[in-house]
């Protein structure tokens, strides 16, 4: 069949790649300049993103359905990357499936133990996602970056947790679509079954995020992320700290780079990222990781993430057109799972 999509961020990518192995044929409209990270506020969100795939984390904001999303999305995306990195065999991978950490500060353990309270899993009190105290030895094993001393530092496994390294993947995605025609700097203003902008399609896909305010009630929040050059370093899963006022990850990516975010601000603001930001990420990101005080400052990156008044996802599916959008927070972490759901019902993959 003929497809239509407008918007080449994460799921514009993931929807392409997908229909393309399908054989359909299949093009993609976006406002941005080309398919590389521009890193100024104005591409595709998913590019400002450290890809901890956390369901159990998440449980902390998210409803305990968008966490079995989650655990969808990370089992498709290991077979996704998979396939993704045969082409390039000797590349660094781009998912890596070791768990994650959380760790609280001693004077902290309150605040961290109600946290921590919100993340049982109801349906499952036994699963091995629940939260795994660790004690100083088996943390320094796991991580020996980490700021250990028994009594100043708390910390809990997550098992089964992943991560992914989100801008290789959306390069990856983009060079694997055979034959799909990326039309850039194109940006879609008018949608509906069976057209975009008066071209017709047999199916067309609404994955604009941000993009689609005119269409329905998704506003941008504001995210930011510090990359950091740490030779040494080593970290080989996330770490969340949790904190009374700051919920900071940092994340591992190769070449001795890792990311650290969290930030979260009601605005539409692209600018640059503020100094109070700045300096409180990458303070709380040092007080767990010592190490990270000779690191070198890549880049500090800001985008918007679409949410819904409700801040869980849509999908919607009607004969010619899907729209999904909302995907707030947990692009990556649901990503796949909507796609699946939404692929499904249209039947393009059978």
């Amino acid at each position: 069949m003929n497809i239509g999509i407008a918007g080449a961020g994460l799921l514009g990518r993931l929807v392409a790649w997908s229909l393309a192995h399908a054989g359909h044929r299949v093009s993609v409209f976006d406002p941005s300049s080309g398919p590389a990270p521009r890193f100024d506020g104005q591409g595709a969100a998913g590019f400002t993103a450290a890809g901890m795939l956390s369901p159990t984390a998440e449980r902390e904001t998210a409803d305990a359905d968008l966490a079995q999303r989650g655990w969808q999305s990370i089992d498709r995306w290991q077979a996704i990357t998979d396939r993704l990195s045969q082409a390039q065999p000797s590349l660094p991978r781009l998912f890596e499936r070791q768990g994650s950490l959380l760790v609280a500060h001693g004077s902290d353990q309150g605040a961290a133990r109600r946290v921590l309270a919100r993340l049982v899993d109801d349906v499952d009190p036994g699963a091995a996602a629940q939260p795994q105290v660790l004690d100083a030895a088996t943390l320094t094993q796991l991580e020996p970056s980490l700021h250990s001393t028994m009594g100043r530092l708390h910390a809990w496994m997550l098992a089964g947790e992943a991560h992914i390294d989100t801008v290789r993947t959306l390069q990856h995605l983009h060079d694997d679509a055979p034959d799909v025609q990326w039309h850039w700097a194109q940006p879609v203003q008018h949608i509906q079954a069976g057209q975009l902008d008066g071209r017709p399609y047999d199916w067309v896909f609404d994955l604009r995020g941000v993009g689609a305010k005119a269409s329905c009630a998704v506003r941008g929040v504001r995210g930011e992320i510090v990359w950091l050059h740490a030779p040494g370093l080593g970290l080989k899963r996330p770490v969340r700290l949790l904190h009374p006022r700051h919920r900071v990850y940092v994340v591992p990516r190769p070449g001795d780079v890792v990311l650290v975010g969290a930030s979260e601000i009601e605005t539409e603001d692209r600018s640059p990222m503020s100094l109070r930001s700045a300096v409180e990420l990458m303070a709380a990101a040092h007080s767990v990781l010592p190490a990270l005080a000779e690191s070198r400052i890549i880049r500090m990156d800001t985008n918007l993430r679409p949410a819904l008044p409700d801040h869980r996802p849509e999908c919607h599916v009607e004969p010619g057109l899907v729209r999904i959008n909302g995907l707030y927070r947990h692009g990556w972490l649901l990503g796949p799972s909507l796609v699946d759901e939404a692929l499904g019902q249209t039947g393009l993959l059978t």
